[in-house]
């Protein structure tokens, strides 16, 4: 197998927009941050001429990075001003992880897993109690967003319905689901668990980017 043609990657819109040379650092840059724009070329010489341009002279055709660029300056000032949660799971059941990220800048602030033998809606609900958890730690009053309607439910009543059956892979995850029931049931807390727009906003920071 040849190796790939695109080398340098032009990162416009993103953490710390400049030339990457590999993938793997152009994704820490776009990763989790709403309205990314970035596209790689196979010169340096390239990628630096297009460093230098707009961003649409090279990626004005694809309207999915239009509106991308557009969803983020749709977000509310106060939406930004917050964490944000999310789960993925490949299989369902399957191996989940799931993470928090402050969402005005998209910086990772906690991670958990690979978990077997788990489900996407188990790693939303604990995501969102892990969220809560640590903010109250630090004595925070952000507010926590998801874009689980059923995680966002489960916190509400304390418990998470799941149907998941327990087996030996997944005794730990079990413990995790316990432990997060009894903190809701045993805290309070100030921070609000909202909803993320995602049909105005795009996809919420904290998304793994697997769809």
């Amino acid at each position: 197998m040849g190796k790939s043609k695109q080398k340098y990657f032009v990162v416009w819109e993103g953490k710390t927009p400049g030339i990457y040379t590999s993938w793997e650092a152009c994704k820490q840059q776009v990763h989790g941050y709403a309205g990314a724009l970035y596209k790689g070329f196979d010169t340096k010489e390239e990628a630096q001429k297009a460093l230098l341009s707009s961003c649409w002279d090279y990626i004005g055709k694809h309207a999915k990075a239009r509106e991308a660029a557009t969803r983020k300056a749709a977000v509310p000032a106060e939406a930004l001003e917050s964490l944000s949660v999310d789960a993925a799971c490949s299989g369902n059941p399957g191996v989940m992880e799931y993470q928090g990220v402050y969402t005005r800048t998209g910086e990772r602030v906690f991670h958990q897993g690979p978990f077997e033998d788990a489900t996407n809606n188990v790693g939303e609900f604990l995501a969102v109690v892990h969220g809560l958890a640590l903010l109250k730690q630090q004595g925070s009053t952000l507010p926590v967003y998801s874009d689980s309607r059923t995680a966002r439910a489960w916190v509400r009543n304390k418990k998470a319905k799941t149907k998941l059956e327990r087996t030996p892979r997944n005794a730990a995850l079990f413990d995790l689901i316990e432990r997060a029931e009894r903190w809701l049931r045993d805290n309070d807390y100030p921070n609000e668990v909202r909803c993320w727009d995602t049909d105005h906003w795009g996809e919420i920071p904290a998304d793994f980017g697997r769809k």
